[in-house]
């Protein structure tokens, strides 16, 4: 009964998160937690369960093409690699460590969420590190010199306390980048499921899996991210944005009492 009461509410966040392009990382974890959960087993469940629903989603995105596969393969890198590195280190931190830094990236993430998005139009300059793009109908400028220390930091941070960094991803790439909003959130699909396994492998490694959670749960994950990709297609996800926003500093808010009462 607790394992399908989880897996249930799992299933549905996933198919918020996977609306928006956002692993949902950030509410998988504070489940698990509370489920009785340590915080190194529901960081690793949580990365597996982002595999899951981001694959599901992706393939969804796809299929309308809307994954804009380039701009992935040269920012994506790496975050994977960092992704590696903080899930395999994150037991030199305690559990209070990182749920005190979880709930930190949290709050910024909901400030990113309930920041208004506009999406700049393409500048005409040509310079080097500038990366000019040409997807879907539509012209942009990637800037690599801000977007690779920002993805490559965020991989780390998230690799160690189970997140995605969807939830940052999505945002850079339509300020920092002018990324159409609909490419934004199916490329950030594929580098979602890209960062959760890496941060999966560097979690199983330390010997943090317990596949009597983790699996059931990555499938409600998986039902939920097909779910949540073709609802996605059919709604604006700026029109969830608020609402992602505050429950993402509710969950903040959730972790920082989690920690300091445990």
């Amino acid at each position: 009964m607790r394992i399908a009461l989880i897996s249930a509410v799992i299933m549905l966040v996933a198919v918020l998160m996977a609306m928006t392009g956002r692993g949902g990382g950030n509410f998988y974890v504070p489940i698990l937690v509370a489920a009785g959960a340590s915080m190194h087993q529901a960081a690793t469940s949580g990365q597996l369960i982002l595999l899951a629903s981001a694959l599901a989603a992706m393939l969804v995105f796809q299929k309308h093409r809307t994954v804009d596969w380039k701009l992935a393969l040269v920012i994506d890198p790496p975050t994977d690699v960092m992704a590696f590195f903080g899930g395999y280190y994150a037991h030199q931190f305690s559990g209070l460590s990182l749920k005190l830094v979880f709930a930190f990236l949290l709050v910024v993430a909901a400030f990113f969420m309930l920041r208004p998005v506009k999406e700049p139009p393409a500048r005409a300059e040509r310079h080097f590190g500038f990366w000019r793009r040409n997807f879907g109908g539509r012209q942009y400028v990637v800037n690599l010199w801000l977007t690779i220390p920002i993805t490559a930091a965020t991989g780390f941070v998230a690799g160690m306390v189970g997140i995605s960094g969807g939830s940052f991803k999505v945002p850079l790439m339509v300020i920092a980048c002018g990324v159409p909003m609909r490419v934004a959130v199916g490329t950030s699909s594929a580098m979602v499921a890209a960062t959760a396994l890496m941060g999966f492998i560097g979690h199983t490694l330390s010997g943090d899996f317990e596949a009597g959670l983790a699996v059931p749960a990555a499938i409600a994950g998986l039902v939920g991210g097909f779910i949540g990709g073709m609802v996605s297609l059919k709604t604006s996800p700026k029109s969830l944005r608020a609402l992602f926003g505050l429950t993402t500093l509710g969950a903040a808010v959730f972790m920082a009492l989690n920690a300091l009462l445990s």
